[in-house]
């Protein structure tokens, strides 16, 4: 048996903030449902649900980093910042990727990078 796909669910307490601050990183609503509290998001080929109904249970952290891989991190990066978002400077860390960190409203967090020996990356 193998996968066809993996859509990450990430818990947030604000489905329509959260919808604008990940519209403010390039993806766009493919589905909502308010009265749900849910919403898929699509960026290119990658897909990711929003949901409320994971954070029902207080007291339990839900707190999840999904590591993003644009085509150009330098672009991604401008953009992040022209949309208003606060964005860390990019960073080549030690594992060789040119990256940046960032959190979205519930404090999930999103590690965006590119390996540096893409030209045009620094």
């Amino acid at each position: 048996m193998t996968l066809s796909r993996l859509v990450p669910m990430q818990p947030v307490k604000d489905m329509p903030a959260s919808v604008r601050f990940y519209e403010k990183l390039g993806f766009v609503v493919e589905n909502r449902k308010d009265e749900w509290g849910w919403a898929m998001m699509r960026c290119g080929d990658c897909q990711l649900m929003l949901d409320q109904s994971i954070n029902l249970h207080a007291g339990i952290p839900r707190i999840s980093v999904l590591y993003l891989y644009p085509e150009d991190v330098v672009e991604f990066h401008r953009r992040a910042k022209q949309n208003g978002l606060s964005v860390d400077d990019l960073e080549t860390t030690f594992y060789g990727l040119t990256e940046f960190r960032i959190a979205d409203p519930d404090g999930n967090r999103l590690w965006i990078g590119q390996d540096k020996s893409v030209p045009g990356v620094a």
